[in-house]
């Protein structure tokens, strides 16, 4: 599959990063001994993932509130030892060679982000940077993603893309994400949408379709 994009945006948690199961076995102990509700495996990974869509709605169906369910699990996590604890993919590295201007779009708050991007040292790779709250709109509302669009075109930049921000106007851009909502964003704002199926439909329980779906960047021929 040969792309011809002008602007790339990319999600951040299971499209180019991930982390290590011990330390999301250990968020969700600490989660569930505070709210007095324990969560196997299959729903940690479940909710960590979002591999069932809305994670506020899985919860809703478990019978947990999401409001209390994430002030304490924002307030478990630590963002040193979350940083320590993510790992790159390997086909993610093709981002560092886009000359395209790269836009980030991830539902990871900022005070994780931050220290994510700088103990993997991939800051640089990204022009444009939004960590979603209940201000901006979260995916798939296209309201983060234009924003990030629009910041893109007016940045001089530093990153990978800097010298074609001009493009970012009239040229066609692309989300790449791993989950159902970097899709929906990607197509609400009138872009094309990679879906980076990690999981597969079978750990899913259902089949995500973009306007491409790949299990790694490695399929893609950017050049």
């Amino acid at each position: 599959m040969s792309e011809g994009y002008d602007y790339w945006l990319l999600d951040l948690d299971g499209t180019l990063v991930d982390v290590e199961w011990s330390y999301v076995r250990e968020v969700f102990d600490r989660v569930g001994t505070r709210l007095d509700r324990p969560f196997s495996d299959a729903e940690a990974e479940t909710l960590w993932h979002g591999l069932t869509g809305s994670r506020n709605r899985q919860l809703r169906q478990w019978g947990v509130d999401p409001d209390p369910f994430w002030n304490v699990f924002h307030d478990v996590e630590d963002p040193a030892i979350r940083a320590e604890a993510t790992y790159l993919y390997d086909d993610a590295a093709f981002v560092a060679d886009l000359d395209e201007p790269v836009g980030l779009v991830t539902h990871c708050q900022s005070f994780l982000t931050e220290p994510i991007l700088d103990q993997l040292e991939i800051a640089d790779w990204f022009d444009a940077v939004c960590c979603c709250t209940d201000e901006t709109g979260w995916k798939p509302d296209p309201t983060p993603v234009e924003g990030v669009v629009a910041e893109l075109a007016d940045a001089g930049g530093t990153g990978t893309g800097a010298s074609n921000h001009t493009s970012v106007t009239s040229g066609s851009g692309v989300l790449a994400g791993d989950g159902a909502c970097d899709v929906g964003a990607a197509w609400n704002a009138g872009l094309d949408a990679i879906h980076v199926d990690r999981h597969g439909p079978e750990q899913r329980g259902h089949c995500v379709r973009g306007d491409h779906r790949i299990s790694s960047f490695d399929e893609l021929d950017v050049r």
